[in-house]
């Protein structure tokens, strides 16, 4: 049985009527049911969690290791600047895959660099809600995997 954390950045709260042409129309507790449904029917936990604050991210992706197997991270805003994040995320060094509902490659310049990617596994953009089901697909492969080794 694998846990993982989902962490959702700044403003997702507002999903489902935040500039939904962009976003969807799904909202953030539609996400995180779908997502937890799905991860108990591999015999998975889940946990999700929504903050507008960095420092609480932070606090949380520190904390991990202790409860958590694997991390799935909308940083949100926080894609783009936080070394915070991207320093807590390489210090507690669990698997991590990066989400964003929308194509941040396809929108403004400053969304098309992310300060987050290099300590992820990888990263799923542009699929709008579905873009968490194939992150989630995507850790649930990385933890099932044998490790090199052993």
């Amino acid at each position: 049985m694998a846990r993982i954390l989902v962490l959702h950045g700044p403003n997702l709260n507002l999903l489902g009527r935040r500039e939904p042409g962009i976003y969807g129309r799904t909202t953030l507790g539609e996400i995180d049911r779908d997502l937890a449904r799905l991860a108990a029917a591999d015999g998975h936990q889940l946990e999700s969690w929504q903050s507008n604050h960095e420092g609480e991210l932070v606090d949380r992706i520190q904390d991990a290791p202790a409860t958590f197997d694997g991390i799935i991270i909308n940083p949100g805003a926080f894609t783009h600047y936080s070394l915070a994040l991207r320093d807590a995320l390489a210090a507690v060094r669990l698997p991590t895959v990066e989400v964003h509902l929308s194509n941040i490659y396809a929108r403004e310049d400053f969304r098309h660099h992310s300060v987050v990617a290099p300590v992820a596994l990888g990263q799923i953009s542009g699929f709008g809600a579905y873009g968490y089901t194939l992150a989630y697909l995507a850790l649930r492969q990385v933890l099932s995997s044998p490790k090199e080794g052993a």
